[in-house]
């Protein structure tokens, strides 16, 4: 798993945690950023997070169940891409989360 890149040696990302950080994959990479960042600052103290916690919550939510409407409705793929994602939230004026 190790590779030498211009003589660094540099650990590749498992496959998971790649999706997990491909915008086009997470909706709510943001939200998820913006909470561990928050934990970080504030030494893992959760109650200081608690805002950031919820905001990623009701990302999930929104995203899940535009997800579930467009399985249903037969839209490939289910979870709309990073910029079919901004126009959605153009079209809504405001972040419904």
């Amino acid at each position: 798993m190790l590779q030498t890149l211009l003589g660094k040696k540099t650990v590749r990302m498992p496959m998971v945690a790649r999706r997990m950080r491909d915008p086009d994959t997470n909706p709510c990479l943001l939200e998820s950023d913006a909470s561990t960042r928050c934990m970080d600052e504030n030494n893992y103290d959760r109650e200081m997070c608690s805002n950031y916690f919820l905001k990623y919550k009701n990302c999930r939510k929104f995203w899940n169940a535009i997800m579930m409407q467009r399985r249903q409705n037969g839209v490939k793929p289910p979870m709309p891409t990073a910029a079919e994602r901004n126009e959605i939230l153009a079209a809504m004026g405001k972040m419904p989360y």
